[in-house]
């Protein structure tokens, strides 16, 4: 099996699986048309699996094989075993994936891209693939720098990339968990409660709980928001300029919404916080 045919396995068998639980247990009432939303939501996404295909079609994994042949890198230099290597780039690739969430928030250029995903005003699977194009080839460039400067094997790629696909549908689904559970799974990973909190009006929300996968940066990095002020059920997805009639759901609006004035409206960052570790 090829690494293409493993991702799209995966990819397939999580965003059903949570699409399901989604209908069986939803946590919130949606505020725009389900089908709507989905079939623009997904469409981003295909564009961008395109556009990402003819502008970069070695992938990471290509890379990775690349950089492994060249002998270039921090693994691929050192006499470990391979496990090892794979158990620590998946954690340092997440760490950097960490960051670079963060400085899409900062750098006012790549917030104009990154507010594509935050505008969606409500926040369910389909939302963990809204990201526009540009984001993305620039993500992927970021992801190749570090895959190189890391010599991450191949294999690790591939691991690394099914779960920040998964965990990112996972925790950008509607989904509704026992508390107890969410308490416990939230030590170590990022659950749907905590990454809501991300896509919360409030820009001190907005600006904090930036992990995808693992929940250990923002309580080390100082990001961690354990709860939405207003509580999940009274809180506000999406951004204040994009409310109301805003056709925030529609694939043209999407693709446009960097380049227009409204787009340039820079949120900066809120250092109200919340302390609050549970």
């Amino acid at each position: 099996m090829t690494d293409q045919e493993i991702r799209t396995y995966a990819f397939l068998s999580i965003i059903i699986s949570v699409m399901i639980w989604e209908l069986i247990a939803p946590k919130r009432p949606l505020v725009q048309s389900k089908i709507k939303r989905w079939l623009n939501n997904i469409s981003l996404v295909g564009l961008d699996t395109l556009l990402v295909k003819l502008l970069l079609p070695a992938g990471a994994f290509g890379v990775a094989l690349w950089a492994e042949k060249q002998g270039l890198g921090l693994f691929n230099n050192l006499d470990m075993s391979m496990s090892a290597k794979i158990i620590l780039s998946v954690i340092i690739l997440d760490m950097i994936i960490y960051w670079q969430h963060r400085l899409f928030h900062v750098v006012p250029l790549f917030w104009r891209l990154h507010q594509v995903h935050h505008a969606d005003r409500d926040i369910d699977v389909t939302s963990g693939l809204r990201f526009h194009p540009i984001e993305i080839f620039i993500s992927m460039l970021i992801k190749f720098v570090a895959v190189i400067a890391l010599g991450a094997p191949a294999l690790a790629v591939v691991l690394f990339e099914v779960i920040l696909n998964g965990m990112a549908m996972f925790n950008h689904g509607n989904i509704r968990l026992p508390k107890a559970l969410d308490s416990v799974l939230r030590l170590l990973f990022v659950t749907p409660d905590v990454h809501r909190v991300h896509h919360s009006i409030l820009k001190h929300e907005t600006n904090s709980n930036y992990g995808f996968n693992l929940s250990i940066w923002d309580r080390i990095f100082g990001s961690y928001h354990a709860q939405p002020d207003l509580g999940h059920d009274k809180m506000t997805i999406g951004l204040e300029q994009y409310q109301g009639d805003t056709p925030t759901a529609s694939i043209v609006w999407m693709l446009k919404l960097p380049f227009t004035e409204k787009g340039g409206i820079y949120s900066q960052p809120d250092i109200k916080r919340t302390e609050d570790t549970t």
